[in-house]
C-alpha cells in the first residue's frame, strides 16, 4: 500500500505532529487538538493514523471534509472521531474486542450519515481497502488494487494497476489537482516506487487550476482558485502536513511527514519505519 496525502486546515487549529501515542498503544498518527463535540475522555482526533497491533489487527485510516459551506452544523460530531473509532477498534456500537473489519465499519457509519458533517473515509486492514462518502448517492465501495485519489468532492477517482489500463474513471469531472497528481504518483510508482522524497514533490506541486476547469464548491470564486492546487500556501488555511505511507508485502513500512506553517513555510519532519506483522 503506498499513500500520498495533504491535510489542509486553518492554521490557527492546534496540531501535534505524527508520533507514536502513548494512550493508544500501536497508533502513529498525527494530533488534531483543535476537535469540537468529542466526548470529554476521548483521546485527540487525527487525520491520517495507521495501528500496529499484530496479525490480523493492523488498520489504516484516513479522512476528508466535503466542501459545503451552506451545509456544515455546529453541533456534528467530529469527523476524527469516524477514525479514531476504527483505529483503536472501539465505537458506541462495537464497545468490545469483537471490531469489525472495513467493509463491515464502513457500512455501519453509512446508516446513521447525519451523526457527521460531510467526509470521504478510507480505511483498510491492509487487506482490503475501502471508501465512503456520507454526501454520496453512492453505496461503500471496496478500492480495488489500483490507484486512486480523492480530495473534497463527493466521489473517489480510480485507475487500474497495469501500465495499459484507462485513465482515471469518476461518476462526476475529476478536479485537476486529483487527476494530475494520481497521474505523478502513477509515475513515480512504476519507476522508483521507494521514492519518499519523490511522493513529497508530488503533494508539493502549488500549481493552480484554470477556470473552466475549477469545480463548484459553494466558495467564492477567488477562494475556489486558491484551493484547486495541490499544496496550498495560502496565510489563514492551507497545507499543514503532508505524509507519505509506504507499506511493502514483506510487511516493513515507512510513515513520514512534513509540516508547515502559514505560506506554506516548512516547520519540521519525523520518519518512522517498523514491521506489521501481515497476514501471509
Amino acid at each position: 500500500m503506498i499513500v500520498a496525502a495533504n491535510r489542509d486546515e486553518f492554521y490557527s487549529r492546534t496540531t501535534e505532529s505524527m508520533r507514536w501515542w502513548p494512550e493508544v498503544p500501536g497508533l502513529l498518527a498525527g494530533r488534531d487538538q483543535g476537535a469540537k463535540n468529542k466526548a470529554a475522555d476521548d483521546p485527540p482526533g487525527t487525520w491520517l493514523g495507521l495501528t500496529r497491533e499484530g496479525k490480523g489487527r493492523n488498520r489504516f485510516a484516513t479522512v476528508t471534509n466535503v466542501r459545503d459551506p451552506k451545509g456544515e452544523r455546529g453541533d456534528a460530531r467530529s469527523r476524527g472521531a469516524l477514525l479514531m473509532d476504527f483505529l483503536r477498534g472501539v465505537s458506541e456500537r462495537h464497545p468490545s474486542g469483537d471490531f469489525p473489519g472495513p467493509e463491515k465499519y464502513v457500512l455501519d457509519v453509512a446508516a446513521a450519515p447525519d451523526d457527521y458533517n460531510g467526509y470521504n473515509l478510507v480505511v483498510s486492514d491492509l487487506e482490503s481497502l475501502w471508501w465512503h462518502s456520507n454526501r454520496s448517492a453512492a453505496p461503500p465501495r471496496e478500492l480495488l488494487p489500483g490507484f486512486h485519489g480523492l480530495s473534497n468532492g463527493t466521489f473517489v477517482s480510480s485507475a487500474g494497476l497495469s501500465p495499459g489500463s484507462p485513465d482515471l474513471t469518476a461518476p462526476q469531472p475529476i478536479w485537476p489537482k486529483v487527476r494530475c497528481g494520481v497521474t505523478e504518483l502513477r509515475s513515480v510508482v512504476e519507476s522508483d516506487p521507494g521514492a519518499v522524497d519523490r511522493y513529497f514533490a508530488v503533494l508539493a506541486d502549488r500549481a493552480k487550476a484554470a477556470d473552466e476547469e475549477l469545480p463548484n464548491t459553494g466558495v467564492p470564486h477567488l477562494l475556489e482558485r486558491r484551493l484547486s492546487s495541490r499544496f496550498i500556501a495560502d496565510g489563514v488555511h492551507g497545507t499543514r502536513a503532508s505524509t507519505v505511507l509506504l507499506v511493502r508485502e514483506d510487511g516493513s513500512f515507512v510513515m513520514a511527514e512534513r509540516s508547515f506553517g502559514r505560506f506554506g513555510r516548512r516547520r519540521g519532519a519525523v520518519s518512522f519505519d517498523g514491521t506489521l506483522d501481515l497476514p501471509a
